[in-house]
């Protein structure tokens, strides 16, 4: 074969690599090495343990509200569905995905126990209700004070806060530091989160399904930090919490009461755009930069600043 020959053929699959590669970005194969060698043989064992460890805990419960509420004891015992019971209706394996609502219904009943930040993250980290949790490197909980006056949700993690576990810490991120801190805020003094605790394949939007299952953890969250004013950053924490149909250009920049449904009543809630957005459409600045001004006058209002 001769080099031209050679040139030919390179020039011949080099579409059909560039397809392949686009392809696998988009299943989320976005990186080609990880800091460590992963054994798949030992997650796969670790999960099958857990599972285990679930059955026997609630095979347990079950003896124990049987003996609680059986016959003669005058009493009954309201039991929560889990994944084994709801599986167990649809005659499927214990193990099997569990669906939407079932999901929802498991995540308001973990969420509602819930009574400090870190019992809320541990019902995370053994919810099965977001398929999520099985393609995502880590839990993206929350950063910055478990009691901050300002809560900032934005939509879900990317590649860098799936490596660290923690949210905005990409490109996105240190763009939000900067936006924050033209109006003299730091980064320590805002509780940041998303609507969505693992990252989507390949940073898609996340799903209808995904969105309902974290919803009563993110909830619960905003009841347990208690702040005095909510910015939902994006068109999935504004549209999700406000319940509202309008896409984000429309619900931006204009401050809305968000109802916790708990003790706290109602929080001044303001959507923005997400600094994402704001870095593939850099002419939005100037919208950001008005957003940015309400929430600032807003600080003066109640005195935090």
């Amino acid at each position: 074969m001769t080099s031209d020959d050679q040139t030919l053929l390179e020039n011949d699959a080099r579409p059909a690599m560039l397809a392949a590669l686009s392809w696998q970005i988009t299943m989320g194969a976005d990186e080609a090495i990880l800091e460590a060698p992963v054994d798949r043989y030992a997650l796969q064992a670790q999960a099958e343990a857990a599972r285990q460890q679930r059955r026997a805990a609630q095979a347990a419960g079950g003896a124990a509200g049987g003996a609680a509420g059986g016959p003669g004891s005058g009493t009954t015992t309201a039991s929560r569905p889990t994944p084994a019971t709801a599986n167990s209706a649809r005659n499927l394996p214990d193990d099997a995905p569990l669906g939407a609502a079932e999901a929802v219904a498991l995540g308001k009943a973990a969420a509602e126990k819930c009574t400090s930040l870190e019992m809320l993250r541990a019902a995370l980290t053994d919810f099965d209700g977001c398929p999520l949790k099985q393609t995502a490197t880590n839990l993206v909980f929350a950063d910055g004070p478990a009691q901050a006056d300002i809560m900032l949700i934005g939509e879900a993690p990317g590649a860098d806060e799936d490596r660290q576990g923690k949210p905005f810490v990409g490109e996105a991120g240190q763009l939000l530091d900067r936006m924050i801190g033209f109006i003299g805020l730091e980064r320590a003094q805002v509780h940041l989160t998303n609507m969505i605790y693992w990252r989507p394949p390949g940073n898609r939007t996340p799903r209808e399904a995904e969105i309902a299952a974290c919803r009563p953890f993110i909830e619960r969250q905003i009841q347990l930090v208690q702040p005095k004013l909510l910015l939902l950053v994006g068109a999935t924490a504004s549209k999700t919490l406000l319940n509202a149909s309008q896409g984000i250009s429309k619900l931006r920049g204009r401050w809305v009461d968000y109802e916790t449904g708990g003790e706290t009543g109602t929080i001044p809630a303001l959507p923005m755009l997400h600094p994402g957005y704001i870095l593939k459409n850099p002419a939005m600045k100037r919208l950001a930069w008005r957003d940015l001004l309400a929430l600032q006058r807003r600080l003066k209002e109640i005195g935090l600043q």
